[in-house]
């Protein structure tokens, strides 16, 4: 969840490269049977907002509002869902968002 327009870019970014390594790690090592997910939550109640600073923290709940977040039991379910799927199948990237994230 980005607080600025420039730490935007790099949370973007950074996103971005976790799946391309994903990919590429399912696209070499998928020939010997090995399957890689890549599970991207969106926002998750937990308890880091309230270890941020006091303006950071105001910032990402204001930006939150009073949307309804995923809990971590829904992330735990994508979780099971693509580890028991048959061998046949691999479940390459996975994206959770609270349906109220735009």
């Amino acid at each position: 969840m980005c607080v600025k327009e420039s730490l935007c870019v790099v949370y973007s970014g950074t996103k971005h490269a976790a799946s391309a390594m994903a990919e590429s790690l399912r696209r070499e090592i998928g020939k010997d049977g090995i399957r890689v997910t890549c599970i991207e939550p969106g926002a998750v109640k937990t308890e880091f907002v309230s270890h941020m600073r006091a303006d950071v923290r105001q910032s990402v709940e204001q930006r939150l509002g009073d949307m309804v977040q995923l809990e971590s039991e829904d992330v735990a379910n994508a979780i099971l869902y693509a580890v028991t799927q048959p061998s046949r199948v691999n479940v390459n990237i996975l994206t959770l968002y609270p349906t109220q994230q735009a």
